[in-house]
């Protein structure tokens, strides 16, 4: 498989990093029509492209748990208030999952392949192998590649209830990342490769297949200087990623890019993400120094 690049990042995480200055990225004429995630997440995929330089990628790929919530939570009231008779058509429509990946096409007047994945906490995952696929196939040179989700004072209180949110904290955010197929010289870091792992028995299982995963790519799990996310590898320092961003289904976007970010300051050579939600959808990134 082709080495998988990263060439520039972008995250807002409210919780850590906050939220920008949106009229800086987006017209406030349009601004105004947007709601909070879709203000995120165009202004998170410009920011990316900004970095790299590039007015356009050939493809869009992005990843989504739970989608547009706040806009789903008007169009259910309107539905309830309404008796389901005379709705704004406008509050459905931006309330799809696909609604941020299409907003920043618009944006960027992108007109190449453009897909969401909604796999809970595979959301992400799906969407970056999706790109790597493409990448490795030669359908694109360039692709933009995020994860995102918002969090709301209904979601949170139903989420709550079903005991989401017993281990961590409630979470959102938004993650951008460019991948190419070619080294550039300025990448962050190189994707060496990524792998998920679907309800293992126990922790020793998760285990095993991650060895697996390192020895299949060649790596000594010496080699690795640092472990974002769950402990995984013994006797390698692990930063828990967690108590920055919160959770939410797309939490790996977050933890990406700060592996991204320890790489391409030189603090780390070589990085294991490895990240579980609800003890459900395992997944785990390798990035190394380009």
């Amino acid at each position: 498989m082709t080495s998988i690049y990263i060439r520039s990042a972008a995250c807002i995480s409210p919780k850590t990093t906050g939220e920008p200055d949106y009229k800086a990225f987006i017209d406030p004429k349009a601004l105004r029509r947007m709601s909070r995630i879709i203000r995120m997440g165009v202004a998170a995929a410009r920011a990316c492209l900004q970095e790299a330089s590039l007015a356009t990628p050939d493809a869009i790929v992005t990843g989504t748990g739970y989608g547009c919530l706040e806009d789903t939570g008007l169009f259910l009231t309107s539905m309830i208030r309404r008796n389901e008779d005379t709705l704004q058509p406008a509050t459905f429509i931006q309330s799809t999952h696909n609604t941020v990946g299409a907003q920043i096409a618009l944006v960027l007047q992108c007109t190449g392949y453009n897909n969401t994945f909604v796999h809970r906490g595979f959301s992400f995952e799906s969407a970056l192998l999706d790109a790597m696929l493409l990448l490795n196939e030669g359908e694109a040179s360039t692709v933009l590649t995020g994860g995102i989700d918002e969090l709301t004072d209904a979601s949170h209180m139903i989420l709550s209830r079903f005991g989401l949110y017993r281990h961590a904290a409630a979470g959102e955010g938004t993650a951008f990342f460019l991948l190419t197929s070619q080294p550039s010289g300025a990448d962050y870091a190189k994707l060496e490769g990524m792998t998920t792992i679907y309800k293992p028995a126990d922790r020793g299982e998760a285990g095993r297949e991650i060895d697996g995963f390192l020895r299949a790519h060649a790596v000594d799990p010496a080699s690795i200087g640092l472990v974002i996310g769950d402990a995984i590898l013994p006797g390698i320092p692990t930063v828990p990623y967690k108590t920055g961003c919160g959770e939410y289904p797309t939490s790996t976007a977050y933890a990406l890019w700060l592996a991204a970010q320890y790489i391409r300051s030189g603090e780390h050579s070589r990085i294991l993400v490895y990240n579980q939600y609800l003890g459900i959808q395992h997944a785990a990134f390798l990035l190394s120094k380009t």
